[in-house]
């Protein structure tokens, strides 16, 4: 599993680009900045939010697309599934396997 998807993951303001995105997928740079500045009150810069999503798509959580002159970002969850896969859930049998 790629580190990058942890050091992504890791950081709060691309864990909050990932939520806008999961809530609207498809959306250019302008977009994102107006969401994070008007709903979360992130005061960023269109380069810093830049940064973020590159570190999102070297991840693979994000996939930049073109359209003309618009760039989109869509979300990816597939690398998500590689975390759950490595660690899964066991399946209880009964509530005293659940118990310390």
């Amino acid at each position: 599993m790629a580190d990058d998807l942890f050091k992504a993951l890791a950081d709060p303001t691309r864990r909050t680009i990932l939520d806008e995105l999961a809530d609207k997928s498809g959306q250019t740079l302008f977009e994102i900045c107006s969401r994070l500045s008007m709903k979360h009150r992130l005061g960023m810069s269109r380069q810093a939010v830049s940064q973020h999503l590159a570190v999102l798509e070297a991840a693979g959580l994000v996939e930049p697309r073109r359209e003309g002159r618009y760039k989109f970002h869509d979300l990816n969850t597939a690398p998500l599934r590689q975390i759950a896969e490595r660690w899964p859930v066991p399946e209880a049998s009964g509530p005293e396997e659940n118990t310390p």
